[in-house]
C-alpha cells in the first residue's frame, strides 16, 4: 500500500515509551527511525551512552550508535530530513515543543496536554477514526502545515475499546477500578519499598483522565467539533506490583438488557478501519474474549495480538448495574507507543501523512 517509507523522529527517545517506540519500529514496513531526540543532558551523546535501556529485548546496534540531539526543531532538522514526529515527552514540557513541530510536521503525541483541546483528535483508530476530520480544521485555524494528534491515557484506551461495542446496547454509566502496572509510572518510577508487599490506591491525575477522555473519544463529530458522549464515568485507580499490563474491573449500566452471550459476541466481532485496511500494527482481533473463570491475567495475556489487543473476561450480570467484566491491556504497547504508531499508520493510509 505504501511504496515510500516515512522518516520519523522520536522525541523523548531515551525514556521508557521512547524505548518502546524504537523496539516497535524495528523492521516497520512504512516507517524508519531517522532522528532520536531527548533532553539537553542526553544531546550529543551516542544513544547507548545516553539511555538506560530497560526493555528485555536487546538495544538495536544501529540505534545504539545514533547520536542524540535535543528536542528543538532546528536540532532535529539539522540532523536529518523527517516526515513525522512521535513524541513521548513529559506533559510539563510537551506543550510548546510539540506546537513548534506541528507548524511543519505531523506530531503524534503521548502527552496529556493537548488531548482535550477542541480541534485536536483524541484517537483510538478502531473507535473514532471519523475524528480525523478535526485535522484540516486544526491546520486552518492555527495556520500550521502540520498538526497534532493525541493518544488517550493508557488506561482510557483499553477501557474505551471495550465500551465502544457496548454502545449498541445504550451505554449510560460506567464504574471502573484499575490495577495499573509499574511501567506506567516510567523509569525509575515507584520506589521498591513503596510497592513491595503493598498496593498504592492513588495515581496522580489518573482518575480525572479516565473520567473525562472517554467522553470525547466516544463523542460525535458534527462537522466542526466533537460533541461529548452522554455517559457518566466514575474511576478509582491503583498501582500494583505488576511490571506490564493494566487490569480493570468494569461495571456498566446499559439501557438494554443483553445476554452474556450477546455481550461476548459484540466484543468478539468488534473491529474497525485498522483491520479493514490491514494496517501493519493492527491486531486481527482488537478485543479477545477469554472464557476461563480466572482470566485475563497480566502475565499470560498482556502480549495478546503483539500487545495491541485488549483481553476481556469474567463477563457476568451485575445486581446494581447491568454488566461487569475484567479487561486487560499492555500499557506501553497498545496503551502508549503502539497506539501512536497505529494512529500514524491510519493517517498514512488515509493521506494525512
Amino acid at each position: 500500500m505504501i511504496s515510500l517509507k516515512r522518516k520519523v523522529a522520536i522525541l523523548g527517545a531515551t525514556g521508557a515509551v521512547g524505548q518502546r517506540f524504537i523496539q516497535l519500529l524495528q523492521g516497520h514496513p512504512w516507517f524508519e527511525i531517522e532522528v532520536l531526540a531527548a533532553s539537553e543532558r542526553s544531546a550529543q551523546k551516542k544513544y547507548r551512552k545516553a539511555c538506560n535501556w530497560i526493555l528485555e529485548s536487546e538495544m538495536p546496534q544501529n540505534i545504539g550508535e545514533t547520536r542524540v540531539v535535543d528536542t528543538s526543531v532546528q536540532s532535529v532538522e539539522n540532523a536529518a530530513k523527517v516526515d513525522l514526529i512521535f513524541s513521548s515527552l513529559p506533559a510539563d514540557i510537551a506543550g510548546p515543543v510539540e506546537e513548534e513541530f506541528a507548524k511543519k510536521y505531523p506530531v503524534f503525541s503521548k502527552a496529556s496536554v493537548h488531548r482535550l483541546e477542541e480541534d485536536v483528535p483524541l484517537l483510538i483508530p478502531e473507535v473514532n477514526p471519523d475524528h480525523l476530520a478535526l485535522i484540516p480544521i486544526q491546520k486552518r485555524e492555527r495556520g500550521w502545515n502540520g498538526f497534532i494528534s493525541t493518544d488517550p491515557n493508557c488506561s482510557t484506551i483499553q477501557l474505551v475499546m471495550t465500551l465502544k461495542p457496548l454502545m449498541t446496547f445504550g451505554l449510560k454509566e460506567v464504574v471502573v477500578s484499575t490495577m495499573q502496572a509499574l511501567s506506567g509510572a516510567g523509569y525509575p518510577g515507584v520506589a521498591s519499598l513503596d510497592i513491595v508487599d503493598n498496593l498504592i490506591p492513588y495515581i496522580s491525575k489518573e482518575e480525572e483522565k479516565i473520567e473525562t477522555e472517554p467522553l470525547k473519544i466516544l463523542g460525535t463529530f458534527d462537522g466542526n467539533r466533537v460533541r461529548q458522549a452522554n455517559v457518566t464515568i466514575s474511576a478509582s485507580c491503583n498501582r500494583v506490583a505488576v511490571k506490564d499490563g493494566h487490569t480493570e474491573s468494569v461495571f456498566v449500566k446499559l439501557e438494554g438488557k443483553p445476554t452474556i452471550e450477546e455481550v461476548k459476541e459484540a466484543f468478539g466481532n468488534f473491529n474497525g478501519e485498522p483491520q479493514a485496511l490491514r494496517l501493519p500494527s493492527a491486531p486481527e482481533k482488537p478485543i479477545v474474549v477469554r472464557e476461563e473463570a480466572n482470566r485475563p491475567q497480566p502475565r499470560y495475556d498482556r502480549n495478546e495480538g503483539n500487545g495491541m489487543s485488549v483481553v476481556v473476561g469474567r463477563m457476568r450480570k451485575d445486581p446494581l448495574m447491568t454488566l461487569k467484566y475484567t479487561c486487560l491491556g499492555h500499557n506501553t504497547i497498545r496503551g502508549a507507543a503502539g497506539a501512536a504508531i497505529l494512529s500514524a499508520e491510519l493517517m498514512t493510509a488515509k493521506g494525512y501523512v
